[in-house]
């Protein structure tokens, strides 16, 4: 081989191994990009939505053409609780506009069955309150968003930014305001692991294969949110109907339905198997509210009405699972911590009691425990309907 011929195949070798190193990066998932530091709140979505956008324009489907990708958005919780807030809803509809304003090769679909074919991506999103040791209601939120490709299941891009907590709306929907439990299952986990996860990895498998039944869902918490009770209640009961139908969300809204149609069998139904779904998956967190420092239920016929049927319907599906468990009572913030700690293990050992005149066998098979506010959800102290789920009552299942 002379000195010639030898340069060329040298220089070749150095070109197929250029060519190869850049078509490997072309591939790589792009990085996710997070903020550090607390912004206001428009300033905060336009540094999670742009990182997220930025992101995508380095994909190779993007490098080789430059054609629109549309998506959809389905609809955005908080993480702690799970719950679609005014926040969540503000927050989406600010991320959807600055797509639409910034990024037209990104058009955003309405979160519905027919679109699900013409989208390329899904965007899921959260907001988590970065508590401190002492909690406090304005302690800032962490935005969370995340690109999922529809075809593969995988994660495409993923962004984060903090906001600061400057008088931001955090009272939930309707839907979860009525709500008698805190509706948070596998799906809603499932849901917010994706929203966290990096590029390159597989969204939820858990929250994932059920993206179908999520838009029926969706329609049907929408309807019920516009008070269009018979609405949601026929497409909560389509849902059901699916394979992957029975879910939380989905009985919970049968019940929810029913109730404000009056109808208080297929209420009481719908919550008995709410309750199983609970016990089953041991998770099961009820919204008890009791009148202020007492442990008397909520005087309002209006709150305190349907509690009838849900301690009838937990005692009747903890005999028929025959399970034993602890009954754990919890507070809001207000107020010291041997004081709620207190109170929260009275409240506990009513529910107990009132177990035990649905069926006295509950009484030998459960315990009581209160942990004060120890275990908060939403941990902002305000006493009303946005921390209303720190005072619940959770019913754990445990060794007989």
């Amino acid at each position: 081989m002379n000195t010639t011929t030898a340069w060329r195949l040298a220089a070749l070798t150095w070109l197929l191994a250029l060519v190869a190193l850049l078509a490997l990066a072309g591939c790589a998932a792009p990085q996710q990009t997070a903020g550090t530091v607390a912004v206001p709140l428009d300033q905060a979505v336009t540094e999670a939505t742009d990182g997220l956008a930025q992101q995508t324009q380095r994909l190779p489907a993007f490098m080789a053409k430059l054609a629109q990708r549309a998506l959809v958005i389905d609809p955005m919780i908080d993480a702690s609780s799970g719950q679609q807030t005014a926040l969540t809803r503000l927050i989406e509809t600010k991320v959807a506009a600055r797509l639409a304003s910034n990024y037209a090769q990104l058009p955003v679909l309405p979160f519905q069955l027919a679109n699900l074919t013409r989208s390329e991506y899904v965007l899921t999103g959260t907001t988590t309150r970065l508590q401190d040791a002492q909690g406090g209601a304005h302690a800032p939120f962490r935005i969370d968003l995340a690109l999922t490709e529809i075809k593969t299941g995988n994660v495409v891009a993923q962004a984060s930014s903090r906001a600061r907590d400057d008088g931001l709306d955090t009272t939930p929907t309707p839907y979860y305001r009525d709500s008698p439990v805190l509706v948070k299952d596998k799906v809603t986990d499932g849901y917010i692991r994706t929203s966290r996860t990096a590029p390159g990895q597989p969204a939820a498998k858990d929250y994932f294969e059920r993206l179908a039944t999520a838009t029926t869902i969706n329609e049907a918490t929408t309807a019920y949110n516009n008070e269009k009770y018979t609405e949601a209640l026929d497409l909560y009961k389509s849902a059901l109907a699916s394979p992957s139908g029975e879910q939380l969300r989905t009985l919970n809204g049968i019940y929810l339905a029913s109730w404000k149609l009056g109808r208080t069998q297929e209420a009481e139904q719908a919550f008995g198997k709410v309750v199983a779904l609970g016990i089953a998956s041991n998770n099961l967190g009820v919204k008890f509210l009791f009148n202020p420092g007492t442990t008397d239920f909520w005087s309002d016929a209006k709150v305190s009405g349907p509690y009838a049927i849900w301690m009838r319907q937990i005692g009747k599906q903890t005999v028929q699972a025959k399970v034993c468990m602890n009954i754990v009572g919890h507070t809001s913030r207000t107020g010291s911590e041997p004081y709620n700690d207190k109170l929260s293990a009275q409240r506990a050992a009513v529910i107990r009691q009132k177990l035990g005149t649905e069926a006295g066998e509950l009484l030998a098979r459960t315990k009581t425990s209160g942990m004060g506010f120890h275990e908060n959800i939403i941990g902002t102290g305000t006493d009303d309907a946005t921390d209303s789920l720190d005072r619940r009552v959770e019913f754990k299942i445990v060794g007989c």
